[in-house]
C-alpha cells in the first residue's frame, strides 16, 4: 500500500467535508470510501496488470471501438471488499452507482429481517442445537455486519457471557423463566430458541428468510465484482431469425 498517498488523502478529508458540506449526507461517505478502497492493494508485491472486461453498447455491438470497457482492477481484492461490505468492491472499481445500490439493497434487506425477528434471527448455532445451521452460513454472505455472531458463539462455547447485551448471541439451552404467549398466558419453553419462535411468530421465520436472502444476494454481488456484468448474448440462429422477421414486417 502506498501509505504516503493514503495519508495525503486522509489529511484532505476534513477539507473535503467543509467544501462539500451542502451534500454531506451521501457524497462524503462515498468519497471517503472510494479514496480508501482505490488505494488498497497496490503494494509492489501485489501490483499486477489491471483486469478489464467489455460489454456490448446500447445497440448490442461488441465490436472493437463499440464495446464498453469496464476496469475490474484486481478482481480478488474487489471480491474481498464486496464480501466485507456489500457494494464496497464496486466502489473500489469506480462503479459507484452500482456500489451504492447494492449497499442499500443488501444491507437494507438484512437489517429489516433482523428487525422483524427482534434481533434474534442472526446467530451461529451451538452444539446443543445442531452442529451446523445452514441459515447462518447463508447469513455470513453479508460479510462483516454478520460476523458478531461468530464472536458470540465463541464466548458462549467458552462459558463466557455474551457481549453487546446478547446481540446475535445463540439461544440458551435448558428451562428458562416463563413468558407470555399469543393468548397472553404464561408458558414455559424447553429452551430460549422455542421462546423466541413463539414470542416473534410469525416474524421470526420471516426475518430469518430476509437475512438469508440478503446473504445470497451478496454472493451475486461478489460474482459481479469479480467477473463483471453478466451479458446473455442471443445465439446466432435466434439473431438471424429475428433479423429476418424484422425484414418481413418492413
Amino acid at each position: 500500500m502506498k501509505w504516503d498517498t493514503f495519508l495525503r488523502y486522509w489529511n484532505l478529508l476534513p477539507k473535503i467535508a467543509v467544501n462539500r458540506a451542502n451534500n454531506l449526507t451521501w457524497e462524503f461517505p462515498v468519497v471517503a470510501l472510494r479514496m480508501v478502497a482505490s488505494h488498497f492493494g497496490p503494494h509492489p508485491y501485489l501490483k499486477k496488470t489491471m483486469v478489464t472486461t467489455t460489454i456490448p453498447n446500447a445497440n448490442g455491438s461488441s465490436q472493437p471501438g463499440d464495446a464498453i470497457e469496464i476496469e475490474l482492477r484486481q478482481p480478488w481484492i474487489a471480491g474481498l471488499l464486496a464480501w466485507a461490505l456489500p457494494g464496497l468492491g464496486h466502489i473500489y472499481q469506480g462503479r459507484t452507482g452500482k456500489g451504492i445500490l447494492f449497499f442499500v439493497c443488501v444491507l437494507g434487506t438484512f437489517f429489516y429481517g433482523l428487525y422483524l425477528g427482534g434481533g434474534k434471527v442472526v446467530y451461529a448455532a451451538t452444539d446443543w442445537e445442531q452442529q451446523y445451521r445452514w441459515q447462518y452460513l447463508c447469513q455470513l454472505g453479508v460479510g462483516l455486519p454478520s460476523t458478531p455472531m461468530l464472536i458470540q458463539r465463541h464466548r458462549v462455547n467458552s462459558r463466557k457471557q455474551p457481549l453487546w447485551n446478547g446481540f446475535m448471541a445463540p439461544p440458551k439451552n435448558g428451562p428458562i423463566p416463563p413468558a407470555l404467549d399469543d393468548s397472553n398466558r404464561e408458558a414455559r419453553q424447553p429452551n430460549e430458541l422455542a421462546q423466541w419462535t413463539i414470542r416473534y411468530h410469525p416474524f421470526f421465520e420471516l426475518g430469518t428468510v430476509y437475512t438469508v436472502v440478503a446473504g445470497l444476494l451478496n454472493v451475486l454481488v461478489i460474482c459481479d465484482a469479480v467477473g463483471g456484468p453478466l451479458i446473455i448474448r442471443p445465439s446466432p440462429d435466434k439473431k438471424a431469425k429475428g433479423t429476418k422477421e424484422e425484414a418481413k414486417e418492413e
